[in-house]
């Protein structure tokens, strides 16, 4: 159990321009829904080199007849999603198990001075730091497993009803990177298919990817739990043991799995070094490629901070990736802003 456990755990806490197109601008704080159109599909990109670099890439690879061209079926692009799609500070996923922890003390009081949810409740930091990795673990076999997957959508759903981002005081609707949003947008509109790999658990992003992202769930490559069907109750139940772990190698080989091809695109952050093998899988496509680093560097607008090892960075600059300057890129961040 140890063993499989944690790193999930620990990953937890510490369309061509042949002619002129008119694009939709997406609402960020409410849907995915048109809410304008354009000539301009990256309005919320600062105009400047990495801005005429994707359009020029998509151009050149939806144009017919170019020697360049890739055909539709082809087009795959994979975007991480913490820290590259929406704000990681806190996880999301991190959020989840808490919410878990006092929906499930509020159901079975008692539970409340057993650990490690008297941890949770009492806000005990210690306990984590002392018990290491067994207690880590024991939270997350505790909060995530052990019930039926429609038990477990109904809780996720019930979760990103209700809840706001710390620190910020919104919804988790508006912790999405509107520039994002638009580039996800941009793509399909191109014949692109757009997926989300993603180191948190598939089912989690699953809850929420159609209605955040326009990306629908079979659509989404994540960490999965092992699972087994019971016959009684004719319904999948959840194991507390892991059958994919979905960062850093794993995510190339998630892609496989679930795709089945290498992706033309590929968007990933800089912040954990989860996503290099996933934009160096991209680049050995036979295709033209195109690969995207978020470097978080605006402490103003989201916030500021960096591998110590600087590795995504180095990796950027060894592979000639595209590194997005969130300070310098993004005219804005949130819808809100």
């Amino acid at each position: 159990m140890k063993r499989i456990y944690v790193l999930p755990v620990l990953l937890f806490f510490l369309v061509s321009f042949n002619t002129i197109e008119k694009y939709t601008t997406i609402n960020a704080r409410d849907s995915i829904a048109v809410v304008a159109t354009s000539q301009d599909p990256l309005p919320s990109w600062n105009d400047g080199p990495l801005k005429n670099d994707i359009t020029a890439y998509v151009k050149k690879v939806t144009t017919k007849g170019s020697p360049d061209f890739i055909p539709v079926e082809n087009r795959i692009a994979t975007f991480d999603n913490d820290g590259t799609l929406w704000a990681e500070k806190p996880y999301v996923q991190e959020l989840f198990a808490f919410y878990r922890v006092k929906k499930m003390v509020e159901a079975n009081p008692a539970l409340a001075q057993q650990q490690p949810f008297k941890a949770v409740v009492e806000k005990d930091k210690a306990f984590f730091e002392t018990g290491g990795e067994k207690a880590l673990i024991q939270l997350v076999a505790a909060t995530h497993t052990g019930m039926s997957e429609d038990e477990f959508e109904a809780s996720t759903a019930a979760f990103f009803a209700e809840a706001k981002y710390p620190g910020k005081n919104v919804t988790l609707k508006q912790i999405r990177y509107q520039p994002q949003l638009e580039l996800l947008n941009y793509l399909r509109a191109n014949g692109f298919t757009t997926y989300i790999v993603t180191g948190g658990t598939i089912e989690v992003v699953r809850a929420i990817s159609e209605n955040f992202y326009g990306i629908p769930k079979d659509q989404v490559v994540g960490t999965s739990f092992k699972y087994t069907f019971d016959d009684a109750s004719n319904s999948i139940k959840r194991e507390a043991a892991l059958d994919h772990l979905n960062d850093k190698e794993g995510k190339p080989v998630g892609i496989q799995l679930h795709i089945g091809q290498r992706p033309v695109f590929a968007c990933g952050n800089e912040g954990g070094a989860g996503d290099i093998a996933m934009l160096r899988y991209s680049q050995g496509n036979k295709y033209p490629s195109f690969q995207l680093l978020v470097n978080h560097d605006d402490a103003v607008r989201e916030y500021s901070y960096q591998e110590k090892d600087n590795l995504s960075l180095n990796a950027a600059a060894k592979n000639n990736w595209h590194v997005i300057s969130i300070k310098g890129d993004w005219k804005k961040v949130f819808a809100d802003q």
